[in-house]
Order: structure tokens, then sequence, then C-alpha cells
């Protein structure tokens, strides 16, 4: 009982190696991409602790009033400035959504380098602010 021509032998086992090839290929790219959401997953939770600890702080600011040092704030202008920052911190939310929307739509696909950086971006935009 015959399992094939030599040349259907050969043409099977070229096709089992390229099928392996490619398997291997999708592998590593499957893992070279959740390593960079585990970095990413890493700096973001960096950048969540740090925005606790300085909401922390502003809170307890906020509870504890201008120092003995300080002259009282004026309401208004007080409610104003955090009118300002909020809506600062709004649009910087809205971005960082879309971004992390960009990413998830990409679904292992490369993220192209504006996108990449757009979240970078914002965060060099919040360490500016005063």
């Amino acid at each position: 009982e015959s399992r094939g021509s030599p040349q259907q032998l050969a043409e099977r086992y070229a096709d089992l190696a390229a099928s392996h090839s490619e398997a291997l290929r999708q592998r590593e790219e499957r893992e070279w991409h959740n390593a960079r959401l585990r970095q990413e997953n890493a700096r973001l939770r960096l950048e969540n602790r740090r925005l606790r600890r300085e909401n922390r702080c502003l809170f307890r600011q906020a509870l504890l009033g201008p120092g003995p040092d300080k002259p009282p704030a004026d309401p208004g202008e007080e409610a104003e400035a955090l009118r300002a920052q909020l809506g600062r911190l709004q649009e910087k939310h809205r971005r960082a959504l879309r971004h992390l929307r960009r990413c998830r739509a990409a679904g292992g696909a490369e993220a192209s380098g504006a996108e990449e950086g757009e979240l970078e971006e914002l965060l060099l935009e919040e360490d500016e602010q005063p």
C-alpha cells in the first residue's frame, strides 16, 4: 500500500514546513504584542498610583484649607480655577479613552507613532500643569 509518490510527500512536507513557519511567526508576533501591552499596563499602573496620590493630596489641601501663612482664597476665583482644571482633566480623559479605544480596535495591529505618543503627550502635559 503506497502513501504517495516521493513528489507528493515532498510537497506535503513543504506545506507542513510553511504552516509551521507561519505559526511560529504569528506566535512571535503575539508574544511581542503582549510584551508591549504588559509594558503599557505597567506604565499606566504607575501613572494611576501617581494620580491617586495627587488626588489624596488635593483633597487634603481642600479639607484643611489655606495654611496660616496664606490668606483665604476668593471663593469665586477658586471655583473658576477648579472649573478650568476640571475642563482640562475631562479633555485629557476623553483623549485617553479615544487612545485606548484605538488600541483595542487595532487588536494586535501595530499602532502608529502618533497614537503611541498621544498618551505620553497627555502625561507630559499633566506634569507641566501647576
